[in-house]
């Protein structure tokens, strides 16, 4: 059995949770998600309380078992808190804006780079330097960030680019002086 899959899942007072025909449905005051749950695993939904049950016990269900147990989780998670990741960029003349639903990258490129905010994703630019990355799907929001941060990666010797908020750049030694 898996570790992961054995542990139920605690739904909040104020999120619902409705499961029919292999789709998972979730509301809560932050928004809604669905998902539709993979065939060797099944939900059972009691007043307050979710488990995830294999249908059989060979490896693969086993494993399809952690991974729903985990998405629904994240998916309780999302429409109850939310999910956020923040980015900060460093160099100078580095900076972002945000427009509407466009944010703009001056990252030392001789154009402004534009990123279109996708639907369900908020962002938050403070100081020019720090951009906050929120919604209630973590894979979405993840993905948003990643993408954002790989406009420019940060560069090993001055640290100069998009990083994520905890995230250590080692740095290399430049070149020694004779």
């Amino acid at each position: 059995m898996s570790r992961i899959g054995k542990k139920p899942i605690q739904v909040p007072a104020k999120v619902t949770v409705r499961y029919a025909d292999r789709v998972l449905s979730v509301d809560g005051p932050l928004g809604k998600l669905q998902r539709e749950i993979h065939p060797s695993v099944d939900l059972e939904v009691l007043e307050n309380v979710m488990h995830v049950k294999p249908l059989t016990e060979d490896r693969q269900a086993v494993a399809f078992q952690g991974m729903t147990r985990a998405l629904v989780a994240n998916m309780v998670t999302g429409v109850s808190e939310g999910f956020k990741k923040v980015l900060q960029i460093n160099g100078i003349g580095y900076r972002a804006e945000l427009k509407t639903d466009v944010l703009t990258l001056h990252v030392g490129y001789s154009n402004p780079v534009d990123y279109p905010v996708p639907e369900g994703i908020s962002l938050d630019v403070a100081k020019n330097n720090d951009i906050t990355i929120s919604g209630v799907d973590k894979q979405k929001v993840g993905q948003v960030a990643a993408e954002i941060r790989s406009v420019r990666p940060p560069e090993p010797y001055k640290g100069k680019g998009i990083k994520y908020a905890d995230e250590h750049i080692i740095r290399k030694a430049g070149k020694a002086a004779k």
